[in-house]
């Protein structure tokens, strides 16, 4: 099956885009492509005006800024895998994009366009809500900030109105020597994952001096376990430490789906934030070996 007719639009500039959101009805903006298009071929979207937003440049950038790092959103999965930039200031968004679909995919797909269909099992949204992430969105009319804990409005529902489109994420960054862990399961490589876990740490000599975890895959949004990272801080590592922290997924409400039920999504999710957990403190170890 292919996509039903519709009007094609191949903006410039950003200010181009912007008016095109204001002008048209029934708009769907192409970045990547990766959900759009096989959602158009199947026909559960039937835009009658497709926004090609790939020649707007400045969106598919990522820089350095004094309060973090700021990434367009056009720019793709495997840019922010191999960006010197993420690597040295945010290497667990790098380490995440490992586990994001396939080659062809990740140099396609954008991360505004992840965030903008907001699967709930997609990597972007738990790599940014640990990072604190700050999402911009404009209009014609203007621009607001969003929090990444606010982006979720329901099943696959981006706070965006019609007129809006994102335009750039930024992320606060962490102190130099903080440590990260990742973990997923998925039925096969390159699958959505039915459940995973983000972590970032950071120690005062032994102790863990503050922490960062959130969820995928278990709830339309991404969580952050605020209980369980209270119960991190001030802490020593260990088994016992990490299983009780686990123990807080058991408080989510989770979705059920064709895919797996609530309940096997928070034992998976509870057994993934142990994992995260675990690949952070030996990064710790390792660096105090090196020390």
């Amino acid at each position: 099956m292919k996509p039903p007719v519709f009007e094609y639009h191949r903006p410039e500039s950003l200010d181009e885009a912007l008016e095109l959101l204001a002008t048209l009805s029934d708009v769907k903006i192409l970045a990547g492509g990766q959900s759009l298009m096989p959602m158009m071929n199947f026909r559960y979207v039937m835009p009658a005006h497709i926004i090609d937003i790939n020649r707007i440049k400045e969106l598919g950038e990522i820089h350095r800024v004094h309060d973090g790092v700021k990434f367009g959103a056009m720019a793709r999965h495997d840019q922010a895998k191999k960006s010197e930039i993420i690597l040295e200031h945010c290497p667990l968004i790098a380490a995440g994009m490992e586990h994001v679909a396939h080659a062809q995919i990740r140099n396609r797909g954008t991360i505004g366009g992840s965030l903008a269909h907001l699967d709930p099992s997609a990597e972007w949204p738990a790599l940014l809500a640990v990072h604190d992430a700050t999402l911009r969105v404009q209009s014609k009319s203007g621009e607001r900030d969003v929090p990444i804990l606010e982006w979720s409005q329901g099943f696959m529902t981006p706070n965006l109105v019609e007129d809006e489109m994102l335009t750039e994420i930024t992320v606060a960054i962490w102190p130099e020597k903080h440590v990260y862990g990742f973990a997923e399961l998925a039925r096969r490589k390159g699958d959505f994952a039915l459940a995973g876990a983000a972590v970032l740490l950071d120690f005062d000599g032994e102790v863990i001096s503050r922490a960062a975890l959130a969820l995928l895959g278990v709830e339309v949004g991404p969580i952050r376990m605020i209980d369980a990272e209270n119960l991190l801080v001030g802490e020593i590592p260990s088994d016992e430490l990490f299983r009780e922290a686990a123990e807080h997924v058991t408080v989510v409400a989770g979705i059920d789906d064709v895919h797996a039920s609530a309940s096997y999504r928070k034992k998976v999710a509870s057994v993934m934030v142990r994992r995260a957990l675990e690949q952070a403190s030996h990064q710790h170890k390792s660096q105090a070996l090196a020390a």
